[in-house]
This record gives C-alpha cells, sequence and structure tokens, in this order.
C-alpha cells in the first residue's frame, strides 16, 4: 500500500512535502515522492489523503478503558471525592460491562489517532478487547492488599493471570506486565514482590505514584480519608494492616524504600508531586513517567514539572488517564494543554509544539522501550501511521503542520489510523467485526443501569 498526503510528519526529521509512505509487510518500506513511489511500485493499492499529514500513531502512555462507560458521571469534584465515588461505581460492573466498555474506550481512541496504549486492568476485559480492535497495547495487570498475609496470594493470582493472558495476546501487539495499586491501596511488602515477578517472568512494571496532593499528605504526613478508606469493622484484621503513621518522605521516596523501581522496566504514572531529588533518584533508576496534565487539571491534582523532567534526561510520555476523569481519549488536548499549562507557569521552559508531538509518538515508544519500532515514520520501522486532516479553515493558510497538529486539531480530525500495515479506520470507517453502534447501546445500557 501507498499511503499519500500533502505533508508527512516524521517527528526525527523535517516535515516532507507532497511525499509518501510505502508499506510493505507490516512495516514502513520506503519514504519518498509520492510520483516516483507509485512509478516504481504500480501494483499497489494508492490511499490520498490530500490536504492532510501523515505521522506516527500517537501512543496513549496511561490509560483505563475499562471505565469508558464512567465518563461524566462523577463530575466537578476534587480528587479525593471523585476517587471514592469512580470506585464505587467500578466495583459495579461485570466482567462483561468492562469489556464493553473497553471496546467503546478502543473505538474513540483508533478514530483519535491513538495506535499504541498503555492500560491498567484487574480483570484482563480490556486486554480481550484490545486483541479484538487490533490496537497495539501494554496491559498491565493491577494488583493489591492492605493485609501483609494478603500479600503473596494476591501476587500468585496476578502471576497465573499474567501468564494466561500472554498466551492468548498477538505477542507482536500486545506486551503484558504488572501494576502495584496505589500506595493507600498496598501494603509495603508488595512493591519488592512485584518487581521480584518482573525480573523473574521479563516483564514490565507500571505503578502510579505521586499524582495528588492526598496521596503526597498520606505518605509524608499520614493523614487525609485515604488512610482509612475501604476499612470495615466486620472483615478487617486492623492489626495485619500497616496502620498509616506520617513517613516524613515524599510518595517517590517511600515507593523507593520498598524496591519498587529494582526491576528493568519501570513506569511511573503522574509524579506531579516530586522535587529535584525524588526527580534524580527516578534517574538513577531509569525510570520512565507518564503525565496526564488533563487528568490531574481536572480533578485537582496539581501540576508535573514537566520541564524539569525533561532537563533531568527522563524518558516522558503523554496519557490520557481514565475516561471517568477526562471524558474524552484525545491525545491532541494532551498535547496542546499541556503545552500552553507550561508556558504560563514556567516562561524560562517555554515548551515548543514540536517537543510536545514528540512526547506524544516517540516520547511515549521510548518510555515503553520501543523506539526502535514505533513512535516515528522511519524505514524499517513497523507501519503505525495515521492521517490528521489539515484542510479545515482554522488551519489555513497553513505554514507550519507541526503546529498546527498540535495547536489546532482535535481527535476528530483524524480520517486514517493504521496499526503494524493493517488499516483499522479509514475516512470514519471501521475496519474488523467491530460494531461501534453495538458497542454505544451497551454503554448507555451500563450507564442506566449504574444510574438506577
Amino acid at each position: 500500500m501507498i499511503i499519500t498526503a500533502e505533508h508527512i510528519i516524521p517527528v526525527t526529521s523535517d516535515p516532507i512535502e507532497d511525499g509518501a509512505i510505502l508499506v510493505k509487510d507490516g512495516r514502513i518500506a520506503e519514504i519518498g515522492s509520492a510520483q516516483r513511489l507509485k512509478a516504481r511500485n504500480p501494483e499497489e493499492e494508492v490511499k490520498d489523503f490530500g490536504r492532510a499529514a501523515l505521522m506516527p500513531g500517537l501512543v496513549d502512555l496511561h490509560t483505563h478503558m475499562e471505565y469508558t462507560v464512567l465518563r461524566g458521571i462523577v463530575h466537578d469534584v476534587p480528587y479525593g471525592e471523585w476517587l471514592a465515588e469512580e470506585h464505587r461505581k467500578a466495583d459495579m460492573l461485570t466482567w462483561d460491562d468492562r469489556y464493553d466498555s473497553a471496546l467503546l474506550g478502543g473505538m474513540e481512541m483508533i478514530s483519535g489517532g491513538i495506535t499504541t496504549i498503555a492500560e491498567f486492568t484487574g480483570s484482563g476485559a480490556s486486554c480481550e478487547a484490545l486483541q479484538d480492535l487490533g490496537l497495539r497495547s501494554f496491559v498491565y495487570r493491577s494488583v493489591g492488599a492492605q493485609e501483609k498475609a494478603a500479600v503473596q496470594p494476591a501476587i500468585d493470582a496476578a502471576l497465573a493471570d499474567i501468564r494466561k493472558w500472554r498466551e492468548k495476546v498477538d505477542p507482536d501487539r500486545t506486551v503484558v506486565g504488572i501494576a502495584p495499586k496505589a500506595l493507600h491501596a498496598c501494603h509495603p511488602t508488595i512493591y519488592r514482590k512485584v518487581n521480584e515477578v518482573a525480573e523473574a517472568e521479563g516483564i514490565p512494571v507500571a505503578m502510579h505514584i505521586a499524582g495528588s496532593y492526598e496521596e503526597y499528605n498520606y505518605v509524608m504526613r499520614g493523614t487525609m480519608p485515604l488512610s482509612v478508606r475501604g476499612i470495615t469493622r466486620t472483615n478487617d484484621n486492623l492489626t495485619d494492616r500497616p496502620m498509616w503513621l506520617p513517613t516524613g518522605v515524599t510518595p517517590v521516596n517511600y515507593a523507593l524504600n520498598w524496591d519498587a523501581f529494582n526491576s528493568n522496566d519501570v513506569l511511573a504514572v503522574h509524579c506531579v508531586h516530586v522535587n529535584e531529588d525524588d526527580i534524580a533518584r527516578l534517574k538513577e533508576y531509569d525510570v520512565a513517567v507518564a503525565i496526564s496534565t488533563r487528568c490531574n487539571a481536572q480533578l485537582g491534582m496539581g501540576l508535573a514539572p514537566l520541564p524539569e523532567l525533561l532537563r533531568a534526561g527522563l524518558r516522558v510520555g503523554l496519557g490520557t488517564d481514565s475516561p471517568a476523569a477526562i471524558d474524552s481519549a484525545d491525545m491532541f488536548i494532551e498535547m496542546r494543554l499541556g503545552m500552553l499549562i507550561h508556558r504560563a507557569v514556567d516562561r524560562n521552559s517555554f515548551l515548543s509544539a514540536s517537543t510536545m508531538l514528540e512526547l506524544a509518538t516517540l516520547g511515549g515508544a521510548r518510555a515503553l522501550r520501543m523506539e526502535n519500532e514505533i513512535g516515528s515514520l522511519e524505514v524499517g520501522k513497523r507501519a503505525d501511521i495515521i492521517a490528521v486532516d489539515l484542510a479545515s479553515s482554522r488551519q489555513a493558510p497553513l505554514v507550519d503542520p507541526v503546529t498546527a497538529v498540535v495547536t489546532s486539531a482535535s481527535a476528530s480530525d483524524v480520517i486514517f489510523t493504521m496499526v503494524q500495515g493493517k488499516v483499522l479506520y479509514d475516512r470514519g470507517k471501521y475496519s474488523g467485526h467491530v460494531d461501534r453502534d453495538e458497542a454505544m447501546r451497551s454503554a448507555i445500557s451500563i450507564r442506566r443501569r449504574l444510574r438506577d
């Protein structure tokens, strides 16, 4: 297949005008003149997107697709209140609900140009949905236990699921990993065991950390509702639960004390409340970071020090986070909002559109250690390619396609999505057997039940 457009944005080099990409066997075989590629490959199907930009698929470094049906259900409250109600609603979802929810969320991502996601799940429903959708993914099996006696059984159950899921997925598109739950939901010994499992199985680790004021106060001072959330009088052995006392250290420092970063491939999500020493330690352990600016702003969690993380040389990418918090999986908003907020609060680091585009593509690939395979348009890399329409009035006259994509485009401008050479979305039509209307009807039915 030959794909052509007025602009090609390789990310690793300057944009190309009126170029084309030759895709063969799921990889990028050649990039160059449209006329020359078509002349040399007359048997190839040609897709011409005209006034559009061809670019690498977006990498969403942090998602919770199973919560798509919860979007908008808990609105206009800060993180602590949102978390409690969101968990209460999530506990009402069946496995089938979660699968249908993930299908709907995945279709939104496909039509919005997201080709790779890093997903957290305890049920595995989204793992199966991702296989059916054809998206590239890193699926992290979440695991948590607050009582010390429950830690090993929880780890054993997680490991059994991981092995089962790995047998079912396409290894060319899906990597299965493990994710300890948030600090307030785990006995500290779980972090060491998670990393032991990761090293033994050769799988990646991801974890939420330093994401909110509430968590910071909880770890540092032992205060806030999270310290007693989930405790009941009837079925909790309070003597086995680590009743929280102030640690006097940051969340990153606390996690380090329990060997949370001791495996070779760790992704830290949020990293909002980190200091200079925390950043240095994350760099020392080569921990990648997923930034979710919109979710952090929506829930009043704070602002991650993105410029400082970049200056420290950390592998950083962008993630949309839970649809239950941000309502839409739009990576264009993530790029734009992250750029504008940091420009407003830190004039010394004035982030550019090209930096934000790199974070949303190659940056996310680096964080997942996939930069040699995805994240940029280069010969030999996997053909994860999208086309973004730049023909609308708000993008005319067009001077720089990179700036246009970051400052004025949105998920609705994506007109083509390909993963590993397979077309998943083309001008409003999804490929494969997934029925968007059926997924929508199912989501509406689930929402109706949750509201009753």
